[in-house]
């Protein structure tokens, strides 16, 4: 056999040719499909394998036959779009090499490749958006954070009719959302399947050794770590079948919002989230939760800062905080931030699930509604078996439907801004 050394442009070559490096699992299947569902846990690699799928359709470098030329880039927002999907390290702009990289103009949403291909972002806050434009192809990002991830699906589908053969890729982590149990179910979809660990070459070790640490096992790692579909425990107080059937697009006319807090009990590495959550209460007697605002490992002056945004922003009429280990100084913390927030303090008087179960049966009776999709939050909600580790953004929401239907009290008047 004869040898040779290769050229610096070859081996250039051979660095962009991602056949050569990809997992099989980040490559995509053969056959006819219509989605390609990439379900991964997180920094799995799955954002690469779906750049790199929009890269080689737009370079028609797999098929020369398909020539998908317009694309469609779906993700949570516009700009987790951005940050993700096109400018992160595993986005669109990182992964071409100079002479075929595609020219991003954010103001237009707007991808160019050299050789004529375009991609238009969307958000999936904003169904209506894909209304009117047709497409080769489409890159789903995140789909079980979409806020109206039902009615952004189809009206993606009424979109994808170009070409012979239009088709669509999706990689999210996994949740037991309505959406991702149908595309599992549909025969046109193909899945695979990657864990955390099957990235560990490309991750941090102190990031791979702490989440392995706090969560291999458990029901939330198998999540987010192993890429699982985890569905309901039988025991749980909550049932996501009940929140997707009353869940909302928009709130009604409230004439009542609360913002409750759940702070931590102290700041360090392993502090527990704040549990950060505002709902108000309909003209119909009913529950509106509007927002999880919950904030990870914060200091009291970052999360009180968000605490009187949210009671701003929304209007609420009052802040409720459980001051169980916190004491005086939630109020402290809050009152520097704004002097004249309303304010009541609440102490927890039972354990978590006997605070909890008397909202679970207003879920029932169908009372509280979701407005659009808060993913985090109704993880906790529905994996809460019985008191263990704080379930923070539950604990807020719990203290924040108690304020509005199961204390009784003489309703206060409505801020007026």
């Amino acid at each position: 056999m004869l040898t040779r050394k290769l050229t610096i442009q070859e081996v250039r070559a051979l660095l962009w040719e991602w056949r050569l490096w990809a997992r099989r699992d980040q490559l995509p299947p053969a056959g006819a499909w219509r989605a390609w569902l990439l379900l991964g846990g997180r920094g799995s690699g799955k954002t690469r394998g779906g750049a790199e799928w929009v890269r080689a359709l737009a370079m028609h470098a797999w098929d020369e036959e398909r020539t998908p030329r317009r694309i469609a880039l779906v993700a949570p927002t516009f700009d987790e779009a951005r940050l993700v999907m096109i400018e992160g390290p595993s986005g669109l702009l990182a992964i071409h090499p100079d002479g075929e990289r595609p020219k991003f103009e954010p103001s237009k949403r707007l991808l160019t490749w050299p050789n004529g291909s375009i991609a238009h972002v969307f958000s999936a806050e904003e169904p209506d958006g894909l209304r009117g434009p047709q497409f080769d192809a489409a890159w789903c990002d995140e789909l079980a954070k979409w806020k109206q991830a039902e009615s952004v699906w189809q009206m993606l589908n009424f979109a994808l009719r170009l070409g012979e053969n239009p088709v669509a890729v999706v990689t999210t982590t996994p949740r037991p959302i309505a959406i991702v149990k149908k595309l599992l179910a549909d025969e046109a979809t193909v899945v695979s399947r990657s864990k955390t660990a099957d990235n560990a070459a490309f991750l941090a070790r102190p990031f791979l050794k702490d989440v392995t640490a706090r969560y291999a096992g458990t029901r939330l790692g198998r999540q987010e770590l192993d890429g699982e579909l985890i569905e309901d425990d039988p025991d749980a107080l909550f049932r996501r079948d009940d929140i997707e059937r009353l869940r909302m697009n928009a709130a009604p006319e409230l004439k009542r919002v609360i913002a409750a807090v759940d702070p931590p009990a102290s700041f360090n590495a392993r502090s527990n989230a704040c549990g950060i959550v505002v709902a108000g209460l309909g003209l119909d007697g009913h529950a509106y939760v509007l927002a999880d605002l919950s904030v990870e490992r914060a200091r009291p002056a970052q999360w009180a800062r968000k605490v009187v945004s949210a009671y701003e922003n929304y209007n609420a009429s009052r802040v409720v905080a459980e001051v169980n280990q916190g004491g005086a100084m939630v109020e402290q913390v809050l009152r520097e931030v704004e002097p004249g927030i309303a304010y009541r303090a609440v102490h927890a008087s039972a354990g978590k699930r006997a605070r909890a179960e008397p909202v679970a049966a207003l879920y029932e009776q169908g009372r509280v509604h979701h407005v659009g999709a808060l993913p985090a939050l109704e993880d906790e909600m529905c994996s809460m078996i019985e008191d263990g580790r704080s379930p923070d953004r539950l604990d807020a929401l719990v203290w924040a439907v108690t304020e509005l239907m199961l204390r009784k009290q003489a309703e206060p008047r409505a801020r007026v801004v």
